[in-house]
């Protein structure tokens, strides 16, 4: 809370206990602490904006907010109030009013430096670039301190990133922030590294590349100090964009010999070494080669450079470097791509591949060194490539089952690196059936013998055998996938499971049975893998995909709604916490990280994952409450939904899913590539909108839906939404193109790699007709908006086209119903065969069931006065019973069938409720296996999980359809 030093101030003292109690979390007690002082010392206004705080917290927002500005107007300048309510408005998503307060502070005490500085940072927190060079400046001038004369600089360089006109931001901002910060430096002013790296940085943005590196390589470049070889990398950046390959190569060189390990100098030497080849440079008859010395420009200078590398490490007894050796294999991969014969006096890539792995192979690292590689070596070389590498393993004899096992870890880590190329090398995918489980038995043998050497280890270390577990399971995959056979899948559940027994932190074992879980479609065991995995920060977004894709789908909506807040919290925060990243950067004046830290919070914004979890999260709410707990329109107005506004930043949607997160040995052929991703991030967008339009169309389904006085060519609902009949007919039309697309693009069943993207739920929403029939239902509106405006008597056309689109989505709707039917775990051959699109097929059906009753719902609302005016006619006349109009009927006979769909569908998940409990899953599928009692119990243990999912989903199911049964009483008419 608000700082509380000075303890001598009789107000302090008497605030302290509020702070007390606001610190502790009970804001109850701080508001009647608040209340007490307030009527004692009236014109206190810090325990005013206390207890405003304390009734913020207590989700009393608009009473908070009165009360806050009762203070605010008054403009107060004691720091009391100033801080309380900078830190109430913060919390209030409302850093704007903090400029406004500091403004109002500053221009009543303009010699302070404290406001000036707190009014800097809350422009700081809003973005407000321009206002912050002016305050910068207002605060140099009273206080002529560096720091915040060069604010005002970064807050130009700052216009310059924001500004949409690039041009602008090359003839006005940058060079008034260059010409600045010239002046600080003929003044001879200029004092800290980060006044240099800000110079840098505006030089860079010109492109004056020159001046840049003028600045690096003179005196002002020897306060680059925060960073090892900071002045040399940033030489080498302008090197690179000068195209000054001669100095690239030589300063490269000369780091090579201070550092032989730094791979990234290795690979500029190479980049520039083959560009001077290119441009057949000669060294200058007089003079030295280059500004940073001697220069590479031919192979042969290149081959000795590299052995001499190999040479002095060849030298040592020990700690033999990896990156002369690697670099070594980096070159012949580059003079074999030129076609230069050269490449052959470095050696063969087998051999020296295989001298790498006697140095080398005990190493975790060596596996992912090797495998950069492989592409060296011919196919008809990848059998002597293992053999060669097995010679290399000490292994103990061989025991009763035939397994040649390790002694110690360092031979366990070799052999488990050959085991880890042989599958990169695609020989474990070229086994048939027989010799893939010949297979998973040695691994599984090396699995178990290595847990002997992690006895010691802590809970949350990883065991040294793990990777054999993982890559069993592997195999157990490639066999369910080529075989079909259920049971090498429940077999890689059991192993998994028992894996994650004994190393309780592997995050491997936990993402790859989350991923088997909800292709299985159980999502209960999921939550608490996800949960363990304790994701961190960014990785809601970059992993957050895995859990909230299936969390709706599978039918658990209370889990989903909680996966969903995971991802949102994580959103939410990152404004809030990015301003602060920002503030500190001033601060500290790390003035690079500021266009990092506006760059991430842009790619954060614009996350396709953020986009689909908003959108996902607000049709949950609507399906769980709307109309039941809540009206569809108290919903939509909580939301604050506007139909007519698209929110997604579609243009600039940005993939931030990390699809390597789970490791893969397969070959190159097998792996992901551009396609599968520009594939899989077309399909998401696809399902995105079609997700967008439904929920934008539910919008305005609630803004038509009001009683006959309000009804006008244009509705307004209570928050101002409008809903125009053009923004329905648009919304449908784009429906109906999108959906056509979408049909395009699931023909051409595009398939992923097991350890890749995740497919959307798109072909299964379209083979279940849950988007025709939603499309359908949302189509009827706008038919009865023109029944409205036309009355019955002259309708007869549009009634009978009114009733036809009743009857076809009753027939859609059983089509739905049908394709729920069948057994979740279907028992064949004493196997039992998990079948979950039955349950995506479910949810979709509740979904499209809950769609169909807001338009019914609507429907109602627009014949009922029809019927009533025509009964009035009907008295008035005296006439007898005459016929009702079609469309009066056909909305009766449809409700009456709707309740029927609704009966046979809750019948039916009752149906499936007895069978599942009944089935004895365990003995079943364990029939004819020949498993350890360990594996035995492990593997019944994820079966037992898979079916208390189904279970447990099947029920939240049946509860909503409940609920919805019960609200369709409400439709007669």
């Amino acid at each position: 809370m608000a700082a509380r030093g000075h303890v001598q101030d009789p107000n302090d003292r008497r605030l302290r206990p509020i702070y007390d109690y606001l610190d502790n979390g009970n804001n109850k007690m701080a508001i009647q602490q608040a209340d007490k002082l307030l009527k004692k010392h009236k014109d206190l206004h810090c325990a005013k904006v206390l207890k405003a705080i304390g009734l913020q917290r207590t989700g009393k927002q608009d009473e908070a907010f009165t009360l806050a500005q009762e203070v605010a107007v008054l403009e107060p300048t004691d720091d009391n109030s100033l801080q309380a309510l900078t830190i109430l408005y913060r919390e209030m998503h409302r850093p704007e009013l903090v400029s406004k307060l500091y403004e109002a502070a500053v221009r009543k005490v303009p010699a302070s430096e404290e406001y000036h500085s707190h009014l800097f940072m809350a422009y700081a927190r809003v973005g407000e670039y321009k206002k912050m060079q002016q305050a910068g400046m207002a605060l140099y001038k009273i206080i002529p301190k560096n720091p915040y004369y060069f604010w005002s600089v970064m807050s130009l360089v700052m216009q310059a990133i924001s500004a949409r006109d690039e041009k602008l931001s090359q003839t006005m901002f940058l060079p008034l922030a260059e010409r600045m910060v010239e002046k600080m430096v003929k003044e001879e002013k200029i004092e800290a590294e980060a006044e240099v790296q800000l110079y840098f940085m505006i030089l860079e943005r010109l492109g004056k590349y020159v001046e840049a590196l003028e600045v690096v390589q003179g005196p002002l470049g020897e306060k680059l100090t925060s960073e090892l070889q900071s002045r040399e990398n940033k030489c080498m950046m302008m090197y690179r964009r000068l195209e000054r390959w001669a100095e690239c190569n030589a300063l490269s060189c000369k780091l090579l010999l201070k550092n032989p390990d730094d791979w990234q100098f290795y690979l500029l030497y190479f980049d520039s070494l083959f560009h001077l080849i290119d441009q057949s440079w000669t060294p200058p008859h007089e003079g030295a080669h280059s500004a940073e010395g001697e220069v590479h420009a031919s192979i042969s200078q290149a081959l000795s450079f590299m052995e001499d590398r190999i040479a002095t490490e060849e030298a040592k007894e020990s700690k033999h470097l990896r990156g002369p050796y690697l670099a070594r294999l980096e070159l012949i991969r580059r003079l074999r791509e030129r076609s230069c014969p050269e490449a052959q006096q470095l050696g063969e890539p087998l051999e020296l591949m295989f001298q790498f792995f006697v140095k080398f192979g005990d190493k975790p690292c060596c596996i992912t060194d090797l495998t950069i590689f492989l592409d060296l070596l011919a196919p008809d070389q990848y059998v002597q490539f293992i053999n060669r590498l097995m010679e290399a393993v000490p292994l103990c004899a061989p025991g009763e089952d035939g397994v040649a096992l390790p002694g110690d870890t360092r031979a366990l880590q070799r052999h488990l690196c050959v085991t880890q190329l042989s599958r990169s090398l695609g020989q474990q995918h070229a086994l048939n059936t027989e010799g893939k489980l010949s297979l998973i038995k040695q691994l599984k043998a090396h699995y178990q013998h290595g847990l002997q050497f992690g006895k010691s280890c802590l809970k949350t270390e990883l065991q040294f055998s793990d990777m054999y577990c993982l890559m069993a399971a592997h195999v157990f995959i490639d066999l369910w996938l080529e075989t079909g056979d259920q049971n090498m899948l429940w077999q890689c559940l059991g192993l998994l499971e028992e894996g994650l027994s004994h190393s309780s932190s592997n995050a491997q074992f936990k993402l790859l049975l989350l991923l088997l879980y909800c292709r299985l479609g159980a999502f209960e065991p999921v939550v608490d893998l996800y949960s363990s995995l304790d994701a961190k920060h960014v990785q809601h977004d970059t992993i957050g995909y895995l859990l909230t894709r299936y969390a709706e789908s599978l039918g658990q909506f209370a889990a989903a709604s909680q996966s969903c807040n995971f991802s949102l919290r994580f959103f939410h925060s990152n404004q809030k916490d990015t301003s602060e990243y920002i503030i500190q950067a001033y601060k500290y004046g790390a003035f690079e990280k500021i266009p990092e830290f506006i760059a991430f919070r842009n790619r954060l914004n614009h996350s396709l994952h953020f986009a689909q979890v908003r959108t996902e999260r607000m049709l949950l709410d609507l399906f769980l409450e709307a109309d039941i707990s809540s009206s569809l329109e108290e919903s939509v107005k909580s939301m604050s939904l506007c139909p007519e506004e698209d929110d997604i930043p579609w243009d600039s949607l940005r993939d931030n899913r990390d699809l390597t997160v789970l490791v893969s040995w397969d070959p190159k052929d097998r792996q992901l590539n551009e396609e599968h991703k520009q594939r899989s991030l077309e399909e998401d967008t696809l399902w995105l909108r079609l997700r967008s339009l439904t929920l934008r169309l539910i919008g305005c389904v609630s803004a038509l839906a009001h009683p006959p006085a309000s009804r006008n060519s244009e509705k307004t609902t209570e928050n101002g939404v409008t809903a125009k009949p053009s923004s329905l007919q648009s919304l449908l039309s784009q429906l109906e193109n999108t959906l056509n697309q979408a049909t395009q693009f699931t023909e051409k069943q595009p398939q992923y790699p097991f350890v890749g993207p995740v497919a959307s739920r798109l072909a299964q929403a379209l083979s279940s007709g849950c988007c025709q029939c939603q499309l359908s239902s949302l189509q009827i509106p706008l038919h009865l908006q023109e029944l409205e405006a036309t009355g019955l008597d002259e309708s007869a056309e549009l009634q009978t086209q009114i009733s036809n689109l009743f009857k076809s989505l009753a027939v859609q709707l059983q089509d739905m119903l049908e394709k729920c039917k069948g057994d979740l775990l279907e028992v064949k051959d004493s196997q039992s065969k998990p079948q979950p699109f039955l349950l995506e097929n479910h949810v979709y059906l509740v979904e499209t069931v809950c769609i169909v009753l807001w338009v019914s719902n609507y429907c109602g609302s627009v014949l009922r006065p029809l019927k009533s005016s025509l009964q009035k006619k009907k008295k008035k006349k005296k006439e007898a019973s005459t016929v009702t109009p079609p469309v009066l009927s056909a909305y009766q006979e449809f409700s009456s069938s709707l309740q029927s769909l609704l009966n046979q569908a809750l019948e039916h998940i009752k149906s499936q409720e007895i069978s599942l409990t009944a089935l004895k899953l365990g003995a079943l599928s364990l029939e004819g296996q020949t498993l350890s009692e360990a594996e035995a119990t492990f593997t019944k243990t994820a079966m037992e999980k898979v079916q208390s999912s189904y279970l447990r989903s099947l029920q939240e199911i049946g509860e909503l359809l409940k609920k919805r049964a019960d609200t369709l009483k409400s439709l007669k008419i």
